[in-house]
């Protein structure tokens, strides 16, 4: 009895402090979300307020009136075009990223030729290149195939990158090999193989590999930048939203930007969120070698 009367009052206290850790814990969790989420939700509710509200109250997350303006505004700005543009480079950049990158990785991690090792360090070695350096050297090299100002000169650099074939590579290590002997042995060719039984494991990082590219070509502000120099219609969505910044100058429509960048801002979100779980499993796998 009086063993039991000494302890419980020390469980007790023990199961409080978790409690309060706990507590503790989640409320300081909550706190840093929200400072992160804050702008996020400004923007959104900032792009459906009128002009003057905005000028007087402009970090009010509810707005006092509703309205589109920005919105309808955005739209006779030749965002929608804009619009078009991005998905249409981003889907083709993707596509093609991700099967150039899984043939490029599959063949450097399955087929063995002489400089097999070497190429796969010279490629992974260019991801140690900051992007801003070659901006220049890219840029002579496309006013000299004639794709400045052209939708080929906003793809083709970007159909296939390092990191795809080094996050394709390292997965395709996971995968062992007893797998592809037994379809082998049952007949199946090399690219049936690839296309049938390795790729289909692949999903994982598949998907974190469609949602980085897609992610990187409908961000991208940079490339289109010294690609696009005078051809309006050929701006994607950061480019545009970026000219409409600079050349509204004192008539900067904040409610129509800030609708433009929310059309920017919420596929990638979205997409993130139906994701997620595919995108944090192909980033795990890829780091385990077999």
């Amino acid at each position: 009895m009086t063993t039991s009367a000494t302890y419980t009052p020390v469980r007790q206290v023990s199961a409080w402090r978790e409690t309060l850790r706990l507590v503790l814990s989640y409320a300081l969790l909550f706190l840093i979300a929200l400072i992160f989420l804050y702008p996020f939700v400004l923007a959104i509710t900032t792009s459906f307020k009128t002009l003057p509200e905005i000028n007087e109250r402009p970090v009010a997350l509810i707005p006092q009136t509703f309205t589109l303006e920005g919105y309808q505004r955005m739209f006779a700005l030749n965002v929608g075009r804009w619009a078009l543009n991005s998905l249409l480079i981003a889907t083709i950049v993707t596509v093609s990223n991700v099967l150039l990158s899984a043939l490029a990785g599959y063949a450097l991690t399955r087929i063995a030729f002489p400089g097999s090792r070497v190429v796969f360090l010279a490629i992974i070695g260019t991801m140690m290149i900051p992007g801003i350096v070659q901006l220049i050297p890219m840029f002579i090299v496309l006013k000299s195939l004639n794709m400045i100002d052209s939708y080929s000169g906003l793809i083709a650099p970007k159909m296939v990158t390092a990191f795809g074939i080094f996050l394709m590579a390292q997965f395709f290590e996971a995968i062992p090999r007893e797998i592809e002997e037994a379809a082998r042995i049952d007949g199946a060719s090399r690219f049936r193989t690839f296309f049938q039984v390795v790729l289909p494991l692949a999903r994982p990082a598949i998907v974190a590999l469609i949602i980085f590219s897609f992610q990187g070509s409908w961000n991208e502000f940079m490339h289109p930048l010294i690609v696009i120099t005078t051809n309006q219609d050929l701006y994607t969505l950061p480019l545009g939203l970026a000219f409409l910044r600079g050349g509204l100058g004192q008539n900067l429509q904040w409610n129509a930007l800030l609708a433009g960048s929310m059309l920017t801002t919420l596929p990638m979100a979205l997409i993130f969120l139906f994701f997620q779980r595919y995108f944090i499993e192909g980033i795990s796998y890829s780091g385990v070698k077999g």
